[in-house]
């Protein structure tokens, strides 16, 4: 936004207010954006539209009015109305040029601004169980939390990112119980793999540290594992006409908890060393995997430690009156804070619920009094949505302050064919294959290219190509393209430097020119609104543009020509377009080489 602009129109606001055109409670609610089309001016305000029902009067006739009581402005060459009322701000020349002064006086911190400045907020992403590596879905939410945290941080906001670690609930419990499992093969002895446990390969490897620690201290008969455990699902071998498995008997939930429970007492204290050993293991691998993605935090939140704030949080629910007991278990009335049903905290066997976790981790990140809380989970977590925010406003707390975004599935193609992504299909279905497959730079980028709620169709193909259709490429290209040509005029012994080449910019006459810089002087504002819509896409087809802008224009017009003035003009215009791709393309977390 030009703010010489929206003081003058602020000023012909109070003007029409004194003149009792406007009332004096209107409160302005308009916007002033940069036109796409450069003949209708730099900029265009919709205020005379959105105050005409106010001052009792047409559009157009409110926009004269405005017009009239506009003082003078020198970055204003003209005014004029066009359309139904919009009102069109055109700049005079030295204006336009002004953004390059902005750029190289701010660097790397031209785009930012402090528009949120009092803001604290917390981002907490991906959040997977720690049972087995990332898969591209993760992948997904990693760059596109990385990414929002990123925009925030852009916008003057203090930004914690936190990872929240699911090391207590049963999931934990079946893969200790599958690594004793393995465990106990390793050893020699012979038993049926349970159809729910975890059959990755990195289970074994698990298994056979601790057996390299410890040998076979923890051995057990496996019939005293199995004893008593109920009889694990049984498939018939073709499946139904709608393409599932026929269930013939068993059930492999009661099966696998069985198992555990038998694991469990057997093993006693030394259950929790094939628990530690297990998870240890994986977080370290998601550790390593996001941290190879450019993904940190500044903290992982170990659900482990919560009970004394499940305890707090329900004791506060009771205390407000929000719980209830019915058949044994203990409820939550989240229908009164508009969630369809009420839910379970805690069961007849005195065990808290998932729910009441969530529960106690919100409280805790409310009493750490951040201004907001930015959740970005799964869209099969879209149900708990209600639930949580039932929960905060029950406890005391105001339900606005969290946000919850969801992030969409992601498909991968290659050959104009969808992957079958199954661990059973040989396909790979890793954030970590999927890296070595297209480079961290285009996971990063088109992840984050789509709202997060729409579905993204990665085309693996796309991702890779040295062309134009690949919208990485091409941007990373341009960034390249302008390193080649300032080693190029370096050569052929041009002395060039953004200073002394600054009064050459009035060379910059050609249309194509006045479009590149006008987008450039947009990305500020294209930065705060991708930041208040949690919209990094924004910034990825603003990138886009701007590198299209420019390879057009290179193409059709030569940098270094036989004119000096203009040759530093346009050196001068092309580091100004380095700098802006550099920033984007760091705000995306993504790289932007000097060569390609």
């Amino acid at each position: 936004m030009n703010t010489a602009i929206q003081a003058a129109l602020d000023h012909a606001v109070q003007t029409l207010i004194a003149q009792e055109i406007l009332p004096a409670d209107w409160k302005n609610a308009s916007h002033l954006t940069r036109t796409k089309d450069r003949s209708h001016g730099d900029f265009a305000s919709n205020i005379a539209m959105v105050g005409s029902k106010a001052a009792g009067m047409k559009p157009r006739d409110l926009a004269e009015k405005i017009l009239a009581a506009l003082p003078q402005v020198s970055e204003i060459s003209k005014a004029e109305i066009a359309g139904p009322g919009f009102i069109n701000f055109f700049l005079n020349a030295d204006e336009r040029y002004a953004v390059l002064d902005q750029i190289q006086q701010q660097q790397e911190n031209f785009g930012r601004t402090t528009h949120n400045a009092d803001q604290r907020v917390q981002v907490e992403f991906v959040s997977a169980n720690p049972t087995s590596s990332l898969h591209v879905g993760h992948g997904r939410g990693a760059a596109y939390g990385m990414t929002v945290a990123n925009l925030l941080e852009a916008t003057g906001a203090t930004v914690d990112r936190e990872y929240y670690v699911n090391d207590a609930g049963r999931q934990m419990d079946i893969l200790a119980t599958s690594t004793y499992l393995r465990y106990l093969e390793l050893n020699g002895q012979a038993l049926v793999f349970p159809k729910n446990a975890y059959q990755g390969d990195y289970v074994k490897e698990i298994a056979q540290s601790i057996i390299n620690q410890d040998g076979t201290e923890y051995d057990f008969p496996v019939a005293d594992v199995y004893k008593d455990v109920p009889e694990d699902v049984q498939y018939a071998e073709e499946l139904d006409k709608d393409g599932n498995k026929v269930v013939l008997s068993g059930d492999k939930e009661k099966h696998i908890d069985g198992l555990i429970a038998n694991a469990q007492n057997l093993l006693g204290p030394n259950y929790r060393i094939f628990h530690q050993a297990a998870l240890d293991a994986i977080l370290e691998d998601i550790k390593d995997d996001l941290g190879e993605f450019g993904v940190t935090f500044n903290q992982w939140f170990s659900e482990a430690t919560l009970a004394d704030k499940i305890e707090e949080a329900l004791e506060t629910l009771e205390q407000r009156g929000f719980l209830y007991e019915k058949d044994g278990n203990i409820w939550f009335k989240s229908t009164e804070f508009s969630d369809e049903k009420d839910r379970v905290v805690k069961r007849r066997n005195g065990q808290a619920t998932y729910f009441a976790s969530d529960i106690a981790y919100h409280l805790n990140k409310l009493q750490r009094g951040y201004t907001h809380l930015l959740n970005i989970w799964g869209s099969d977590h879209h149900g708990y949505i209600a639930r949580v925010k039932a929960a905060i406003d029950a406890l005391g707390y105001d339900s606005s302050k969290l946000t919850v975004l969801l992030v969409q599935f992601v498909s991968l193609w290659r050959g104009g064919e969808m992957l079958q992504m199954s661990s059973r299909s040989g396909q790979f279905v890793t954030l970590r294959d999927l890296r070595k497959e297209v480079g961290n730079d285009a996971a990063r980028f088109y992840y984050v290219m789509r709202k997060s709620e729409q579905h993204i169709d990665f085309d693996l193909d796309l991702a890779v190509s040295q062309s134009k259709d690949n919208a990485i490429y091409y941007i990373q290209y341009a960034h390249a393209r302008i390193c080649r040509m300032q080693e190029k005029a370096k050569d052929v012994g041009i002395i060039f430097n953004t200073v002394d080449a600054r009064p050459f910019a009035e060379h910059l006459t050609l249309e194509a020119e006045t479009a590149i810089l006008a987008k450039l002087a947009a990305y500020p504002d294209v930065v705060s609104r991708a930041a208040t819509a949690y919209e990094p896409h924004q910034v990825g087809n603003y990138l886009k543009e701007l590198a299209a802008l420019f390879h057009a224009w290179y193409n059709e017009h030569k940098v270094l020509n036989d004119d000096a003035n203009l040759t530093q003009a346009r050196l001068l215009l092309s580091a100004n377009v380095q700098k802006v791709l550099h920033n984007g393309l760091t705000l995306l977390g993504v790289s932007a080489p000097e060569a390609m």
